[in-house]
């Protein structure tokens, strides 16, 4: 983080944020709290106001260092009426436990697992059996899960992050390295070879990982204490993931970003003092057998995959079908970042009408 660069943001965060205004504007989607497996959940649930369109359950799922805030900009796309479809989304958007205005654990085990049966819990609390998700980071970790330990519930897996954490899947990238053009289609070569190349990138911006799966409590400390050491931290890791070639600017990519936004990222996450609690994921994640377990059972949940430029990993088709055997659609852009529905809003939510879309014929096909 250039410090330079820093002390504009903590500048405009003291005095110019208008703290009220985003509040308002936050406070225009229908906020819920309620308890699930002893946790106060916090999710925002928007239902579609418009007629003679089917409503579709929709499950939205965050990650790191976010919360339901990532996806305003969408949530007012996916519940009006888009021409050429006959349904909408009724979107149920939580903080993942930790993470917002949601509660965090107070004892170990709440890894991605266990978080995707407290969403499948919350959705069948609400009523609803059987629905859609759309997620990335986390929350694409927990999806991934939920579709594999609740395949007849899960309709559809839409996913900005799309990931197979298979040891084969891994393997093959790295077989794949000896003819990368018969690995990766010639457009997208890049995204993964040569590997020297990722690995550097990896090596050099995977620290925060590491800390945060070994010692979160206690890079935590600090992080509570300053707010300006937890923009510097979590803004720097939030630049980066916006455009990874833009790492030697100024901003290292910030300005990908519209400053508010990321100011009200920042600003749950201090108001809430949950920076502890919501890296504990990473840890948790790491810590036993049950995630990697589970990681290693294909789901044959319709599955579709939209991939942003600077997304943190890229993996081709037959590599993802290792875990998702339904890959019913694949999207490649030459644009975007990690935060997709802060950063282009529009683009992922016409993806992911395209792609419920086809899941529903999918299901069609299948009866």
């Amino acid at each position: 983080m250039n410090t330079l660069y820093l002390e504009k943001i903590i500048n405009h965060w003291a005095e110019k944020y208008d703290f009220e205004a985003r509040a308002d504007r936050l406070n225009r989607l229908p906020h819920y709290k309620t308890r699930i497996q002893g946790l106060d959940i916090h999710f925002v649930w928007a239902k579609p106001e418009v007629k003679g369109v089917k409503p579709l359950p929709l499950l939205m799922l965050h990650g790191w260092p976010s919360s339901s805030k990532e996806f305003e900009k969408v949530i007012p796309m996916l519940t009006n009426k888009r021409g050429g479809y006959d349904f909408v989304f009724e979107v149920i958007a939580p903080d993942l436990p930790g993470f917002g205005f949601s509660e965090g654990s107070n004892k170990p085990g709440l890894n991605p697992v266990q978080i995707g049966i407290i969403m499948k819990n919350l959705m069948r609390r609400l009523g609803f059996d059987k629905f859609y998700v759309q997620a990335g980071d986390w929350g694409s970790q927990t999806a991934t899960h939920m579709a594999t330990i609740f395949p007849e519930d899960i309709l559809g897996f839409h996913t900005n992050m799309p990931l197979s954490s298979m040891p084969i899947s891994f393997l093959k990238i790295v077989l794949g390295s000896m003819v990368p053009t018969l690995a990766v289609d010639a457009r997208h070569v890049h995204r993964i070879y040569p590997l020297t190349k990722l690995f550097s990138y990896i090596m050099r911006e995977s620290g925060y990982f590491h800390i945060q799966a070994t010692k979160p409590d206690t890079i935590g400390v600090g992080l509570t204490d300053s707010p300006t050491g937890l923009a510097a931290y979590v803004l720097e890791k939030m630049g980066v993931c916006s455009n990874k070639e833009q790492t030697d600017t100024i901003h290292g990519g910030l300005e990908n970003l519209e400053l508010d936004d990321v100011l009200d990222t920042l600003t749950i996450m201090w108001a809430n003092g949950c920076v502890v609690t919501s890296m504990r994921i990473y840890a948790e994640a790491l810590a036993g057998r049950e995630a990697s377990v589970v990681h290693n059972i294909p789901t044959k949940v319709p599955t579709a995959a939209i991939n942003f430029l600077h997304e943190v990993l890229y993996q081709p088709d037959w590599i993802l079908r290792d875990k998702f055997h339904n890959l019913v659609r694949s999207t490649t852009v030459e644009f975007g970042g990690h935060f997709a529905a802060l950063q282009t809003p529009r683009e992922l939510v016409d993806d992911l009408y395209a792609s419920v879309a086809q899941f529903v014929v999918h299901h069609r096909v299948r009866t």
